[in-house]
């Protein structure tokens, strides 16, 4: 059992990984374009406002990178940074515990996000890809 666990990790890591940034760009596009129940409940953050609209731009860059598996150990240690910034300035001055403040979605996604720094993008990941292309020699001349 343990071997076949461990040869479906790759793949369950890079299902988790689409996961996860799919619904972190969500955050992102509900925030700054109104979409998906826009942000807070309606509507969309008023551009260049701290900290709002900057966090919503690195939630949708972030989450799309991470979402495609571009870069994705710098784009999440950036958005897990994001997060956390969220959780100690917004939620936490409310309340200690995450349940109190209403900060779960920031603290899940900040360690959620900060594991996929440690663990990388796993399969079907463009880097992966793309590494593999640049790895293969030219075909030769004749």
């Amino acid at each position: 059992m343990n071997a076949r666990l461990t040869q479906a990790q790759p793949y369950v890591l890079g299902l988790f990984r689409i996961v996860v940034g799919l619904l972190f760009a969500c955050h992102g596009a509900a925030s700054l374009f109104g979409v998906l129940g826009g942000a807070q409940g309606g509507g969309s953050i008023d551009a260049w406002t701290w900290p709002g609209w900057y966090a919503a731009v690195i939630q949708l860059v972030g989450g799309g990178l991470v979402l495609l598996g571009l870069a994705t150990r710098p784009a999440a240690f950036v958005a897990a940074g994001s997060m956390a910034y969220a959780y100690f300035k917004v939620h936490q001055p409310d309340a200690f515990w995450p349940i109190q403040n209403h900060g779960e979605p920031a603290a899940m996604f900040c360690w959620t996000l900060f594991l996929l720094v440690f663990t990388g993008p796993g399969a079907f990941a463009l880097d992966g890809l793309l590494s593999r292309r640049a790895a293969q020699p030219a075909p030769a001349a004749a």
